[in-house]
């Protein structure tokens, strides 16, 4: 299989397990924004946008692991939290935040990707 359709393949049986997963993040609901970093993130489009990417690589990668890797993956999003809180409203340092999650984040997809076979 060539790699883009094994990424497609891989996003398409991610996308149809993904929902078994969504009480495990939910993703930021702005009506309900109580820190800092919560109300910033809801008046800022591109850390909005990078909140939706998280979680959404966060929801699919995951329901292609196993078990123990999402309880560290699990783990890794709560820590993330907290850190990604304590920026409050300071752009620049949430900007950060969520790049490096993403980042982890894409690495797992990107190791799972590797090892196939789909």
């Amino acid at each position: 299989m060539r790699p883009i359709a094994r990424t497609v393949a891989i996003i398409a049986m991610a996308m149809a397990s993904a929902a078994a997963n969504a009480g495990e993040y939910a993703p930021l609901d702005c009506s309900k924004a109580q820190s800092s970093a919560e109300r910033t993130i809801c008046k800022n489009y591109s850390l909005g946008q990078s909140e939706a990417r998280m979680a959404t690589l966060f929801s699919i990668v995951t329901s292609l692991v196993a078990m123990g890797q999402r309880g560290n993956i699990q783990d890794d999003q709560r820590k993330w939290l907290q850190s990604r809180n304590a920026c409050g409203d300071n752009l620049a340092c949430l900007r950060e935040s969520y790049a490096a999650r993403i980042q982890q984040l894409e690495n797992v997809m990107a190791g799972i990707a590797s090892r196939g076979p789909y």
